[in-house]
């Protein structure tokens, strides 16, 4: 399919209108020299700038006519097509090749979401991961936020419950001696076999996964990812030890057995819009795994 000009540059503004909204504050922030305990994570963490979330890309066997702004863009090449009695129209699209030289990454990211979907959620933890971050040390990750309860208090929640964290990517930044509470030891090459569909982690990590897909995948779907990822950011500091009421951010007070209920329901409700979102990620990677690269090649 090949979009008219007119066509894709509606969609290019419609994107870039959404894009805005959502980091905007953030770009305004940066360039004031401020930061943000909470939303800044989704850039500093993640590491993919707001300048890579505005390029849209339509996404794999999609056309773009009289786009020269995509020559020379990652992962994409030029096309010609019309007879050869006309002058035959350039059109810019993702580049088989490209996709050829991801099909380890896109396999690897189908394995890992098909396996953390077929598993049930679990929704016994909490955040208590945050804590677990900050247990018994004096290196607390987000010197501009004071702790909720204290170094002591903070301790004190930590050892009254299990630490059932199942995310590598949380566990691997627990104190040394928050490691040995964890209800199983976790390790990278142990992640596939691990994730599960109610960590609030796993569910943020979609925005990564789909990233790591452009512009193999449309964009409409990577900001549909980063959208949750802003919202499960939210709820994981405000379960967090951290004060932020100075950033208007209401506490989730999980040391108590109503903030645990109120953590679950959400938990839950993210949950819930994370599978969505993962079939169709899954849905995404096996189309791409399914095409004939060297027919496509060949054209």
């Amino acid at each position: 399919m090949v979009l008219a000009e007119e066509q894709w540059r509606t969609q290019v503004a419609e994107h870039l209108v959404r894009v805005d909204r959502l980091v905007g504050p953030y770009v305004e922030r940066r360039a004031a020299g401020s930061s943000h305990p909470v939303i800044d994570f989704l850039f500093t963490y993640y590491g993919h700038k707001p300048a890579q979330l505005r390029r849209w890309h339509p996404g794999f066997g999609v056309g773009l006519a009289d786009a020269r702004e995509y020559d020379g863009a990652r992962g994409y090449h030029r096309i010609s097509i019309g007879p050869d009695s006309v002058a035959p129209q350039s059109v810019f699209t993702a580049d088989p090749g490209y996709l050829a030289r991801r099909r380890d990454t896109v396999e690897f990211i189908a394995k890992l979401l098909r396996a953390t979907a077929s598993r049930p959620a679990q929704l016994s933890c909490f955040g208590l991961h945050e804590w677990a971050m900050v247990y018994r040390t004096e290196d607390v990750r987000h010197q501009q936020v004071p702790l909720r309860l204290g170094r002591a208090g903070t301790d004190e929640v930590v050892e009254s419950m299990s630490l059932r964290c199942t995310h590598f990517d949380a566990f691997r930044f627990f104190t040394p001696e928050a490691v040995g509470r964890n209800v199983e030891p976790l390790t990278r090459a142990d992640q596939v076999s691990r994730e599960q569909p109610g960590c609030l982690h796993a569910n943020m990590d979609l925005y990564k996964w789909g990233f790591k897909l452009a512009p193999l995948i449309s964009s409409s779907l990577v900001l549909d990812c980063f959208e949750l990822a802003c919202a499960a950011r939210e709820l994981d500091m405000r379960a967090s030890p951290y004060d932020l009421s100075e950033y208007g951010y209401e506490p989730v007070r999980i040391e108590t057995p109503s903030g645990r209920a109120e953590y679950v329901r959400s938990q839950s409700a993210l949950a819930e819009r994370s599978a969505e979102l993962r079939r169709m990620l899954l849905a995404a990677c096996d189309e791409l795994l399914a095409y004939d690269l060297a027919q496509l090649s060949a054209h």
